[in-house]
């Protein structure tokens, strides 16, 4: 029996719908989905196995100009992406034009690995719409299969997934079968916590938090973990907290009951929040929380 194995490695612009797509080929939520731009940071593989095959996606941060040493972290993810990619997915929405990033659009353009454009949200699109824009797409990037979809709704997602297997090269697998991400349970303790937080606050405190997990026990029936929110300034602490902390209590309950499912056992979590100034230019600090793996 013949083994296929590949990287397929997702690409796109800020909020088209990249983790969504991620978590809906894969069949577990591994990327944190948010409506506000910016949501990934790091390159989060997820990987699926069967006897003959393994694919191993990867979600990658929304293509932007950065304006901070963590942005070029997030970058630098995007480029390694290209680098080991067997398979590209490049992502678009209905009404939006090329990447934000002229370099990555030549790459695509020039790429002599196979190139998948999907077409996303077409849910919210007229069907005429719809049919001009993969006119539009097919004469833009020639070297790609044109697919649409819902990546919220699974719409052709499958047919997405039977094309991917069909161009997968032959050979062994990358990681161990039962393997179902790179990552650690800390990772995404501090994603899930962080994807709060996404949530409920407003303007540049998401973006001036980071999440770490400074304790992780898990026991046979209970997991403990005490995480620190980190965030630039006092006055963002506050808000954090919020009256009485009750914002802060918010985050950990919700938290709390979404770790519950992925872990599928109960969780007990404390979280505190401490100022680090200006940790998003700072290299080294950067390189601690997983960024500037160069």
């Amino acid at each position: 029996m013949t083994h296929k194995a590949g990287f397929v490695n997702i690409i796109g612009n800020p909020n088209v719908g990249k983790s969504t797509l991620m978590n809906a080929l894969v069949g577990e939520k591994l990327s944190i989905i948010t409506a506000k731009a910016q949501t990934t940071r790091h390159r989060i593989l997820g990987i699926v196995n069967e006897e003959d095959y393994q694919i191993v996606f990867s979600d990658t941060p929304g293509i932007i100009k950065p304006a901070y040493e963590l942005q070029s972290s997030m970058m630098d993810f995007v480029k390694s992406a290209f680098e080991d990619a067997d398979i590209l997915i490049y992502m678009v929405e209905v009404g939006e034009k090329e990447l934000k990033n002229e370099a990555f659009f030549h790459r695509i353009l020039h790429s002599e690995i196979p190139v998948i454009l999907l077409l996303n949200k077409i849910d919210k699109s007229s069907q005429e719409e719809v049919e001009e824009k993969i006119e539009y797409w097919r004469d833009k990037v020639p070297n790609a299969d044109v697919f649409v979809i819902s990546a919220l709704e699974k719409f052709n997602v499958p047919a997405v997934f039977d094309k991917i297997k069909e161009l997968l090269p032959e050979g062994p697998a990358f990681y161990p079968k039962d393997q179902l991400t790179d990552k650690s349970e800390r990772f995404f303790v501090n994603e899930k916590i962080r994807e709060k937080i996404l949530i409920h606050y407003k303007k540049e405190i998401p973006y001036s938090v980071e999440v770490e997990t400074e304790e992780f026990t898990e026991e046979e029936t209970i997991v403990r973990i005490r995480s620190i929110i980190m965030v630039e300034r006092e006055t963002q602490k506050g808000i954090i907290i919020g009256h009485k902390g009750a914002a802060l209590k918010r985050v950990g309950a919700e938290a709390r009951k979404d770790l519950e499912k992925f872990f599928e056992k109960k969780v007990f979590i404390e979280l505190y929040v401490k100022v680090n100034k200006n940790w998003r230019s700072d290299k080294i600090q950067l390189k601690r929380f997983g960024y500037n793996q160069k």
